[in-house]
């Protein structure tokens, strides 16, 4: 992986390259915003005069992806072989016209201007200007004012202020563009800010027009709203703007779904999947975030209130139905799909662990990707009693338990028995599983034994 400190080098050698040819540069949008907070960028891009023609042709190896729009990928080396090799966006100056698909301008114009290029972007936050050349305090510790900023929308003092802002009128903002609703809540969520009240409002009159938007893109947002530290904040911006009902309303019925007060006494369902949220660590797997945001989604459906106490007979089995409507929905790939839908139909199995048989326990132990349903197990339980018996036990087991206990070799084989003259078929299957589990209660531990068993199970050959 490459350094930051290679993909800000790289970025200011840009800059000076441009710039020795008589063209403007400066680093943009949210490195800035980014060192103006004292944090380091992901990426740093650079937005210049020089138009999409000049950037490909001036820079050894480049790729015109966005060239259509002013955007240009410049590659640090031209040597692909290396692993660490990155590129740098570079986007030429432009005002954008009408935005009729809601996400793209139908047409460019390029522009000599860095102010009216500023201008088209989406938050005042957003909307910096960077001369890296103007005394910087050091690499990535700048403090504000940062020194060689140049900000035209006041996104320094929106910055202080701790408020997202949509630069101009925010109506405007989001029609060109519906998917910024959901990056004005992520934005706010990830830095602990405030949605300016104008914005909050144009968020909430045009929240159905999220449909809009490609389901890959609203996925992707929500994503990294669940993956960067901040989950339950985003989540509850997503349902004060109303853009929850919208695009996750399976989510949005948990609110005042009851539970059972003597195991949840932290309140309703919205509630509780809040509480496990919180608990999300940035760089969290997406699938474990997935998997604890709908890990009791077929609630809702299922509450009943019987005469001893709230129930929610199958929720599990209905929660795993949803689930996979909602992976299908945001077109999840087929392995994340399993990997969500594994969390949702086991978290409920922990509570039975102590109990399981040896065999058993084993198989649930040795499931793929463990460590997600462990993780999600003890978020579970902190959210509710904050009782960790359990997670300690399935926690304990997993660490004492050699691998080859788990997964010992089989004694036997269906070539085994085949050679003991019986004929392959379904009851193979089953058999052989039996025998597996005996071999995991410890009850055969030879292939002699393991084919007696068998033996026992399919009767004598050709019988």
């Amino acid at each position: 992986m490459p350094s930051a400190k290679a993909k800000y080098d790289a970025a200011l050698q840009i800059v000076a390259d441009l710039r020795a040819k008589g063209f403007e540069a400066w680093l943009a949008g949210g490195c800035v915003r980014d060192l103006a907070l004292d944090r380091e960028p992901h990426d740093y891009d650079v937005a210049t005069s020089a138009t999409p023609d000049v950037v490909l042709n001036m820079f050894p190896r480049t790729f015109a992806v966005g060239a259509h729009f002013g955007v240009v990928l410049v590659a640090s080396s031209d040597e692909d072989s290396r692993p660490d090799r990155f590129t740098t966006e570079v986007a030429t100056f432009r005002s954008d016209g009408a935005y009729s698909d809601g996400r793209h301008p139908d047409a460019v114009r390029y522009s000599l201007s860095a102010e009216e290029d500023v201008q088209r972007r989406d938050f005042t936050i957003n909307g910096l200007l960077l001369d890296p050349f103007i005394e910087i305090p050091g690499y990535c510790s700048p403090s504000p004012p940062i020194e060689g900023v140049r900000d035209f929308v006041g996104g320094l003092a929106d910055l202080e202020l701790g408020v997202v802002r949509a630069i101009g009128r925010a109506e405007t903002r989001f029609e060109e563009d519906h998917l910024r609703m959901l990056r004005a809540v992520r934005f706010a969520a990830r830095f602990g800010f405030e949605i300016e009240p104008g914005t909050l409002a144009a968020i909430r009159a045009l929240a159905s027009r999220i449909h809009a938007v490609s389901r890959e893109r609203v996925r992707d947002e929500l994503t990294k709203m669940l993956t960067e530290g901040r989950a339950r904040r985003a989540f509850e911006l997503l349902d004060s703007t109303g853009l929850l009902a919208e695009v996750l309303p399976e989510i949005a019925r948990m609110k005042g779904i009851e539970q059972p007060p003597e195991f949840h006494p932290e309140g309703d369902v919205w509630t509780h999947t809040l509480l496990l949220l919180d608990q999300l660590e940035p760089g969290s797997s997406p699938t474990l975030a997935w998997g604890a945001l709908l890990h009791d989604v077929g609630k809702p459906a299922t509450f009943r209130r019987a005469t001893d106490r709230i129930r929610f007979d199958g929720h599990v089995e209905v929660g795993a139905a949803i689930a996979a409507e909602v992976c299908r929905r945001f077109r999840f790939s087929n392995e994340e799909t399993a990997r969500v839908l594994s969390l949702v139909e086991q978290h409920m199995r922990f509570m039975d662990a102590q109990r399981m048989k040896a065999s058993t326990l084993k198989k649930f132990l040795r499931q793929e990707n463990f460590d997600e349903h462990l993780a999600l197990n003890r978020m579970d339980c902190m959210a509710a009693m904050g009782k960790l018996d359990t997670y300690e036990f399935v926690k304990q087991q997993l660490e004492a338990m050699p691998e080859e206990t788990m997964r010992p070799t089989p004694l036997i084989t269906g070539r085994e028995l085949i050679s003991a003259g019986y004929t392959p078929g379904p009851k193979f299957r089953e058999v052989l599983a039996a025998v597996e589990d005996a071999q995991l209660e410890g009850t055969i531990t030879t292939a002699e034994e393991a084919l007696a068993l068998a033996r026992k199970q399919l009767g004598e050959p050709g019988l």
